[in-house]
């Protein structure tokens, strides 16, 4: 009996130690691997890289575009759209200050605060009461915040202004 277990303990180490010679030799025989040039790179192959956008790309992707639908949704006296593009225009500077948290050594949630604290409470104001007199004047002192952080950050030739028409032609604006 002790022979059977000694033979099946040198049996299957003999097996275990045959399967590893084998995959050592099947490893030793893949070609090598070669990285590719980079314009031979799939980029889809490759894993999810952060998102990490420039202040000058959230500010034109999240506040710009914003900033003009409420402006456009107001001037129509469509203040459920308004107060709709005031809370993603707030939510966007919350994600920009969040992205960018310091913006050529400046404070950027800071900045944001104190240029638009007072306006953004008066427009919501507005907005609720559909008061457009109180409306159009807060979104100007929005513009002007804008472009009075935009002085402060170094950048003065970044000037922002209400819409003249809109950009969104598959966007209604008035009232329904």
């Amino acid at each position: 009996m002790r022979s059977r277990f000694v033979s099946s303990i040198i049996l299957a180490a003999t097996g275990i130690a045959g399967a590893v010679t084998f995959a050592a030799i099947g490893l030793a025989q893949q070609p090598p691997v070669i990285p590719l040039p980079p314009q031979q790179i799939n980029r889809a192959d490759l894993p999810p890289q952060p998102f990490g956008p420039q202040m000058n790309a959230l500010m034109n992707m999240l506040i710009q575009p914003r900033h003009a639908k409420l402006g456009l949704a107001g001037k129509a006296e469509n203040w459920i759209l308004a107060g709709y593009e005031f809370n993603e225009l707030k939510a966007a500077f919350g994600v920009v200050a969040r992205e960018v948290p310091r913006y050529k050594g400046l404070p950027v949630a800071d900045l944001f605060e104190a240029a638009l604290n007072q306006p953004f409470q008066i427009i919501d104001f507005a907005i609720k009461a559909g008061d457009m007199r109180q409306f159009n004047e807060s979104y100007g002192k929005i513009t002007a915040g804008c472009n009075a952080c935009h002085s402060t950050a170094g950048n003065p030739f970044v000037v922002i202004k209400a819409p003249d028409a809109s950009n969104f032609p598959n966007q209604d604006f008035t009232a329904h």
